[in-house]
């Protein structure tokens, strides 16, 4: 797993703004969602060539946070990405960062009935859970998902953001769910990237611009109170 720490010089800037460390002091349960970002087989495991070795290291705490958001009252999502067939032209951009074996190992990868698509077996993948289909790196990007729809049926105010990779469709949902004015958190412990690196540049970017960052404990000791 990423051995991170929040750089002391980001938190006080945080608290210089808004006069606290983190924004999110307090959850209310059935207004709060566990966001769960792509812990699909293609993300998660070789021989698939996105896969992200930390990846399978935080299927705990993925668990653990989905027991304690049903346990608050709050719902959890858990969100596939798919790269479907017409994509290859309204998505022709993506394709340019790939070469012509690379992109056709990803799209055939990420259909539906590929094992590439499904969601990693580790997973506590609960019947009431809420399950959404995306077509880019957010989420919540126009044309992607319905996952606003399904946020806003069951009232949801806070996202909570795990998953892989860190940097990529973590790092895309989570920016566009607070412009779209959710309070977002990223979970520091409960996202993973391709390296250490990666994964705390995004942390640090998010927590001083776009929402607050906190480990699964201090998540689940809120989620309690």
């Amino acid at each position: 797993m990423h051995q991170f720490k929040m750089p002391q010089a980001y938190v006080e800037r945080v608290v210089a703004r808004q006069g606290r460390a983190h924004v999110c002091e307090t959850f209310d349960g059935p207004s709060t969602a566990l966001v769960v970002v792509d812990m699909q087989n293609y993300f998660m495991t070789k021989p698939y060539q996105a896969a992200c070795a930390v990846a399978q290291e935080i299927v705990p705490n993925v668990n653990r946070l989905a027991q304690a958001v049903r346990g608050a009252g709050g719902r959890v999502v858990w969100i596939q990405n798919l790269a479907p067939w017409e994509s290859e032209e309204s998505w022709s951009v993506n394709r340019e960062m790939h070469t012509r074996d690379k992109a056709r190992s990803r799209w055939e990868s990420m259909q539906r009935d590929a094992h590439g698509f499904q969601l990693w077996p580790g997973l506590d993948v609960r019947e009431a859970d809420e399950r959404v289909v995306k077509r880019r790196y957010s989420a919540f990007i126009q044309g992607s998902s319905n996952i606003a729809n399904v946020l806003d049926d069951n009232r949801i105010k806070t996202i909570i953001v795990t998953g892989v990779a860190t940097n990529v469709c973590c790092e895309s949902t989570a920016r566009d769910a607070m412009m779209l004015n959710y309070r977002s958190l990223m979970v520091s412990d409960a996202c993973a990237a391709a390296t250490d690196e990666e994964h705390a540049a995004t942390m640090g970017n998010f927590y001083l611009f776009f929402g607050d960052v906190q480990s699964t404990d201090e998540i689940v000791a809120r989620l309690k109170t």
